[in-house]
């Protein structure tokens, strides 16, 4: 017959500790992860010197740029002409700012099944202005992403872009969008000049509106996507249809 040997109390201790340290490291480096993720968004859209780049036309953050400078609209009813990353009519009484990222399933889903029918039966009547904003949080090509959707809104197809890539956005996961995978989704769109789409999407013109989105989005509390205000009031992810119905009908009151 054998018994158990009793724990040593020094080497019960030793133990503790040891887990405590262990735990307490792998605290620090979760919060290490999430600053340098937060430090390689930064990195990548002001540069080295941390100073921002200007914007499409050089134009400080928050002026917006005239027109003639952001490509003028396809023609679509409700496309606003001063703002190819806006939908609806500017004095509309509801206005639905959505913060997206283009490589978020989410996101996919609620412009596949949901924007449709709110572009349909809001924006088409006067409701509903529809405004995005630019939230890469899945890393460089995320970024690389806004900068494409911004490229695609410069020769007025910035809408037809975002339905094309999340046309074949997966329900789950992320998507792999390479450079060249977003040229194939330009074309798609019908964006006419591929060659300057693809020299755009290159450079950092759009890097500080990129960064201004990020930034307000930060400012009130995003913190994933989509993230949607309606005349101010926050909605959290791709919701049923008749929550985003409901939302806009109170509203619109």
């Amino acid at each position: 017959m054998w018994r158990l040997k009793a724990k040593d109390p020094v080497e019960s201790h030793m133990r503790n500790a040891a887990r405590r340290n262990t735990t307490r490291r792998d605290s620090i480096l979760v919060v290490m992860l999430v600053l340098a993720a937060a430090g390689l968004i930064a990195y990548l859209l002001t540069g080295r010197s941390g100073e921002a780049r200007p914007d499409a036309a050089g134009a400080p953050p928050g002026q917006e740029q005239p027109a003639s400078q952001q490509g003028g609209p396809s023609g679509e009813p409700g496309r606003d002409t001063a703002n190819p990353l806006a939908i609806g009519k500017p004095d509309a009484p509801v206005k639905m700012v959505m913060y997206s990222d283009f490589r978020c399933p989410f996101c996919g889903k609620f412009s596949r099944d949901t924007e449709p029918v709110l572009v349909d039966r809001y924006v088409q009547t006067g409701v509903l202005r529809i405004e995005w904003r630019d939230y890469p949080i899945f890393g460089v090509q995320s970024i690389d992403a806004a900068r494409a959707g911004r490229a695609a809104a410069e020769q007025g197809r910035f809408w037809e872009f975002t339905r094309a890539v999340y046309q074949e956005s997966p329900p789950t996961g992320h998507p792999d969008l390479t450079r060249d995978k977003l040229r194939d989704f330009a074309a798609k769109a019908g964006v006419p000049d591929l060659a300057r789409f693809e020299a755009d999407l290159g450079s950092n013109r759009f890097d500080s509106a990129i960064q201004q989105d990020l930034t307000e989005g930060g400012t009130i509390g995003v913190y994933s996507t989509p993230t949607f205000l309606i005349n101010g009031r926050p909605l959290l992810g791709a919701q049923p249809l008749e929550t985003f119905t409901a939302a806009i009908d109170e509203a619109a009151r």
